[in-house]
């Protein structure tokens, strides 16, 4: 099961395509569907999270919490609509399409994907390619 909530102002249009296009992701990776969290908010929010659980003192455009077993995906997913903004201006791309890489890319996290090296990153970039993509097939 896929749950949006809100903490900033802010709400996805037709949430039940975004929840079907993460299930495909998952489903596309081998893995089963259990209960993901995604939880929109601001800088501040984000921040809190990232100084209070992982004692780093940076904004960030996204951090999860992992409670995958096995072959089941499942966890929360923050997202900092703030920073998705501005990484979007940065970035030169739309910020519908960099809400799709930070919600894919949280996902991926789950199926085992990393990115602290180069040739992870690489990885990890290619698949979000590939599952935005995958968004913008006809449902």
């Amino acid at each position: 099961m896929i749950i949006f909530n809100y903490d900033a102002d802010f709400q996805l249009v037709n949430e039940d395509r975004y929840a079907n296009w993460i299930s495909k992701i998952i489903s596309s990776e081998s893995f089963s569907e259990g209960e993901i969290n995604y939880i929109f908010c601001d800088d501040a929010y984000l921040h809190k999270i990232n100084v209070e659980y992982l004692d780093h003192d940076t904004l960030t455009d996204i951090i999860s919490f992992d409670y995958t077993e096995d072959k089941v995906i499942s966890g929360d997913i923050f997202v900092s609509v703030e920073r998705v903004r501005e990484n979007a201006g940065d970035f030169n791309v739309s910020f519908d399409e960099e809400l799709l890489r930070v919600m894919a890319h949280g996902v991926l996290h789950y199926c085992g994907y990393k990115d602290k090296t180069q040739e992870d990153e690489i990885l990890m970039r290619s698949k979000e390619e590939e599952k935005i993509a995958m968004f913008h097939v006809e449902q």
